[in-house]
């Protein structure tokens, strides 16, 4: 894999952990019990990381690279899927993922975000 920060760079984010999904053949990064990434396979083979970002921000993405699509077997307005064979700058990547996991963390109540603010000082 060309991105070989991605894992460690997914779970430096707060409160954030990895397992396995079995029925999807794919590790997915999760916020409490919501998913900001997951690290799977296209129906082609090619790895590929999916991550939710805003809309606009997804189509302008998937016009500038063709190396990012609409997400697999995802909400194709919200999730995009990244080939990690693929030209994407790692900046790039790094900022979907940012992204991703601001966007779960902001739908969480409250009181949850606090709690994962507090464990991570």
């Amino acid at each position: 894999m060309k991105y070989t920060w991605l894992d460690d760079y997914c779970l430096s984010k707060k409160g954030a952990v990895k397992d396995f999904k079995e029925e999807w053949n794919a590790y997915r990064y999760l916020l409490t019990d919501k998913m900001f990434g997951m690290l799977g396979h296209h129906k082609d083979g090619r790895k590929i990381l999916t991550v939710k970002c805003e809309p606009s921000y997804g189509i302008q993405l998937r016009d500038n690279y063709p190396d990012i699509i609409p997400g697999y077997y995802m909400n194709k307005l919200h999730w995009n899927s990244v080939y990690l064979d693929g030209n994407v700058p790692d900046e790039t990547l790094k900022k979907m993922i940012d992204m991703s996991y601001e966007l779960v963390f902001n739908s969480l109540s409250l009181k949850i975000q606090q709690i994962i603010k507090d464990k991570n000082n």
